[in-house]
């Protein structure tokens, strides 16, 4: 299996980024091919200027992103929640990346799409700094919404899994130490 990682959060430093290592360490234990993105690293304008108006040239990073993403049969996705939503450069690199003629096509005439990603297998792996039962039951899981109906789907990946981890804010060692563990088994089992 091809597997794709891509970490959505800017700092190096973070346990998003240790959360993306231990998947891809039960990946590759397990036989997974393994790519990553890691979107701090790349050289790209995050700004969808034009919008779907006027072609905004894609940058070689962007370039090479999109031949991974085409590349990939799971795709795995690491980030922060940050005011309900994805971090901006996260966001940037959506607009960018998943654009009409590559991820689907509107249809002429229609408020149908045709969508390209399809046959493909997500999983979202996301921090938050309050429970995860409050995020879903209070809040309404905005950002669970928006990444796995609203892109995701959008784009015709449609078996799309999600792992919220919170508390994160104020956690133990064990805490964390515990949830590496379940990642890299994530990993293992390629899903």
């Amino acid at each position: 299996m091809n597997i794709l990682i891509i970490n959505g959060h800017p700092d190096a430093e973070s346990y998003n980024w240790a959360l993306a290592d231990a998947y891809k360490k039960g990946a590759v234990k397990a036989g997974a091919e393994v790519q990553e993105i890691r979107i701090a690293e790349l050289d790209f304008n995050v700004n969808l200027e034009f919008g779907y108006r006027k072609r905004t040239e894609l940058e070689p990073d962007l370039l090479a992103a999109q031949e991974q993403i085409k590349w990939a049969d799971h795709i795995v996705w690491v980030y922060p929640v940050w005011w309900g939503s994805v971090p901006a450069i996260l966001k940037g690199f959506l607009d960018r990346v998943l654009l009409p003629g590559f991820a689907f096509k509107k249809r002429e005439g229609s408020v149908w799409w045709d969508k390209y990603l399809t046959g493909k297998t997500s999983r979202i792996i996301c921090t938050m700094d309050q429970p995860t039962w409050y995020y879903r039951w209070m809040n309404g899981r905005p950002s669970h919404t928006a990444m796995k109906k609203l892109t995701m789907n959008f784009i015709g990946i449609k078996k799309v899994r999600i792992t919220a981890i919170g508390p994160l804010r104020l956690s133990k060692s064990d805490f964390r130490q515990k949830w590496l563990r379940r990642v890299e088994t994530l990993g293992e089992r390629m899903k």
